[in-house]
């Protein structure tokens, strides 16, 4: 749902998509998918094949056919996200594999990427067997849940510290302590992005929101510490934003991913490097980016890890190459470490951004294909 902001970040975005934007990036083939069902997106459409499906594994492949850059998603009840895909420029075509039990589902392209949408039903009938029926896979969503639980009680803390230097205009605690919150919520982003209403309002950045919605939030105040320097006007958007964040820290907690959302968790979280950290759009008053970079890459190899025994078993190869890129990744980032933290995104050269952003593409092609592995087609 991010923006993009600046010629350079433009440059850099376009790269970025044009490496994870292509067709087939969420690994696999039109012949390896159960089906694949075409979505054609524009500016004002949202065309899906079809209405109803067989419960079971499915592909979507969206084309954006508009001028403004999409996501699509498949919504369950209460707008609980079953998967989503971002970033999808004009002219690019990009898979979304998702596992849908029988039940009602709304699904959703969302032309620059602001507000509810434009919706259609999508029934899901019929029985198929459970990815999850798998020991092994079962075993890896609830090693990612024990993950989860590890980072959202830090978030918790974090994010109160930080809301509480805010309120009592702590102008250099609160910045200090901004990308340290930030962190626990980058490396658990595709659980809490599950909870639609929540994440906009948490990590919304300016421009993202709807007509008449207003601008909250983690970047809303970034925005009054780094521009003004004067946050006496922010102490309703910290009381919200701290009650936003338990309220997902209790969702979380008790959430589940299935198999196929942690695979496409893990690549996920490399694409928001890619269109979001890398282009330094998404904290772009602070330039704390190379943090949110590394949270990001840190919980992407938390959840492959976690299907680490399954991928061993099943394509080993496989693993051998992920486990070499994300070395290869780390090694690019650790080049700009400073002290705790990392430097500022404004002082790198865009040959050190191209260096970088060059690591995460060849790490997301061997991502993608985690979840084509995960289904067994």
């Amino acid at each position: 749902m991010a923006a993009v902001a600046g010629p350079a970040a433009v440059t850099l975005a376009a790269l970025a998509l044009a490496a994870c934007g292509s067709s087939g990036d969420s690994g696999g083939t039109e012949a390896q998918a159960a089906d694949q069902i075409a979505v054609a997106a524009s500016d004002d459409t949202c065309d899906v094949a079809t209405s109803e499906l067989e419960a079971g594994v499915h592909q979507f492949t969206v084309t954006n056919s508009g001028s403004k850059v999409t996501e699509f998603y498949v919504y369950a009840d209460g707008d609980r996200v079953m998967g989503e895909v971002e970033n999808i420029a004009p002219g690019v075509a990009r898979d979304l594999r998702l596992e849908l039990p029988a039940g009602e589902y709304e699904t959703a392209c969302k032309p620059g990427m602001v507000g509810d949408g434009i919706r259609a039903v999508l029934t899901v009938t019929g029985e198929a067997p459970s990815l999850s029926e798998d020991e092994t896979l079962a075993q890896a969503s609830a090693d990612y849940q024990r993950y989860v639980q590890s980072q959202t009680g830090a978030l918790l803390e974090r994010t109160t510290a930080f809301t509480d230097a805010v309120q009592a205009g702590d102008i250099e605690g609160a910045k200090a302590l901004f990308p340290v919150a930030r962190t626990y919520w980058e490396r658990i982003e595709p659980v809490a992005e599950s909870f639609g209403d929540l994440d906009p309002l948490i990590d919304g950045r300016e421009g993202d929101q709807a007509e008449g919605e207003d601008f909250t939030g983690f970047h809303r105040i970034e925005q009054a510490l780094w521009e003004t320097g004067d946050v006496s006007d922010m102490g309703p958007y910290a009381d919200q934003l701290l009650a936003n964040v338990q309220e997902i820290v209790t969702l979380a907690d008790e959430v589940q991913l299935d198999p196929l959302q942690l695979a496409n968790g893990a690549k996920a979280l490399l694409d928001e490097i890619a269109t979001g950290k890398i282009t330094g759009e998404e904290d772009r008053y602070s330039h704390t980016d190379l943090w949110d970079f590394r949270a990001n890459l840190e919980g992407s190899e938390a959840a492959v890890q976690a299907l680490r025994p399954y991928l061993e078993a099943n394509d080993p190869e496989l693993v051998a190459e992920i486990d070499e890129r994300f070395a290869a990744a780390e090694a690019e980032l650790e080049q700009y470490r400073s002290g705790d933290g990392w430097v500022s995104y404004d002082q790198l050269t865009q040959d050190q951004l191209r260096g970088l952003s060059d690591t995460i593409t060849a790490l997301t092609e061997s991502v993608s294909q985690v979840a084509s592995v995960v289904a067994g087609k």
